[in-house]
């Protein structure tokens, strides 16, 4: 039978715990004359979900290392569970679970022993084997973490960082080289977990799903915060409404952007692409497209399709930090 991932009742307050789940203030790290980190501030109330996102050398994983007792910051706080996770690192580490992108396990060690041995260092663990089953690792707990397959490994990294039941989880790509249906299921746990009231702290690639599972979403470059709110904020603010539409009839070819421009508003702008299609961007309201559409009528087009949508996270997170590949 599943079982809960934290005891029924929340657990009793720690010494040294707050509000928050997890605190940075003004955190900085250097390596050399590089900035990794510069003056970066972070807020995870406790129970939520906090996506941190940036491009490659944005400044991600040292932040989360630094977080995780595994780094010294140059400068700054950095308070987990109202803990200093350098100095009271062996109080925290009880009370914390950690997945590593890399896998972080014995290469020689089978599954299960993998997850027992994680599971012994807990007062009051999961079951291993009945988290190997929710992570679909029974017919591999006899295997050796090399011999795993890649979505595998990241399956039993993940059982591996529950099965203590944190307070607060690192989850560092936890859904790397899954396929569709283990992504799925990790999404489901990951939302199981948040609803246990267990605060999450997670780095991703995929926007798609910090938008899907994320309370509140840190866009971190060079170092810095360049963007944060919940993932609806985000697009609200960054986005300008798009308007995509196409024309036929005799009069299509007398629909051109300079007869578009006339009769839109201020701050909107039309083009047209290499295939027919307008595009309209800017503030899009119902008199934008009403004068559209008295448009066509009087030109005699005929609109064919015409579609209304505002900027994605993606658009959102290009925008901010570039288009380049990053190395």
């Amino acid at each position: 039978m599943p079982q809960p991932f934290l005891p029924g009742s929340e657990p009793s307050p720690q010494p040294g715990s707050d509000n928050a789940a997890l605190q940075v203030s003004g955190l900085v790290k250097k390596f050399g004359d590089k900035t990794a980190v510069n003056n970066l501030d972070l807020l995870l109330p406790r129970g939520e979900l906090l996506a941190l996102l940036g491009p490659n050398g944005a400044g991600k994983t040292t932040t989360v290392e630094i977080c995780e007792g595994f780094t010294k910051p140059d400068a700054g706080t950095v308070r987990v569970l109202g803990l200093d996770p350098i100095n009271d690192n062996d109080a925290l580490r009880a009370r914390i679970g950690v997945m590593l992108q890399g896998g972080g396990a014995y290469p020689g060690a089978k599954a299960a022993e993998m997850l027992r041995l994680c599971a012994s260092y807990s007062a009051n663990p999961l079951d291993p084997e009945w988290l190997l089953t929710v992570l679909g690792l029974n017919d591999v707990a006899s295997t050796s973490f090399r011999r795993l397959s890649g979505g595998q490994q990241q399956r039993l990294s993940l059982a591996c960082a529950l099965v203590g039941r944190p307070e607060l989880v690192f989850l560092d790509e936890p859904t790397a080289g899954l396929d569709a249906h283990a992504r799925i299921m990790v999404w489901e746990l990951i939302s199981r977990l948040r609803a246990d009231g267990v605060s999450i702290l997670l780095t991703t690639h995929l926007l798609d799903e910090a938008e899907e599972l994320a309370d509140q979403i840190v866009i971190i470059d060079s170092g810095r915060v360049v963007a944060a709110g919940t993932p609806a904020e985000l697009v609200r603010h960054d986005a300008e409404g798009q308007l995509r539409f196409t024309v036929g009839g005799t009069g299509a070819a007398d629909i051109t952007t300079s007869a578009l421009q006339e009769v839109l508003p201020a701050g909107c702008h039309a083009t047209i692409s290499p295939t027919g299609e307008h595009l309209v961007v800017g503030d899009i309201t119902p008199e934008t497209i009403e004068q559209i559409a008295r448009l066509c009528t009087a030109r005699g087009a005929l609109i064919e399709s015409l579609n209304v949508a505002s900027n994605s996270l993606q658009d959102v997170f290009l925008n901010l930090t570039g288009r380049e590949v990053r190395a």
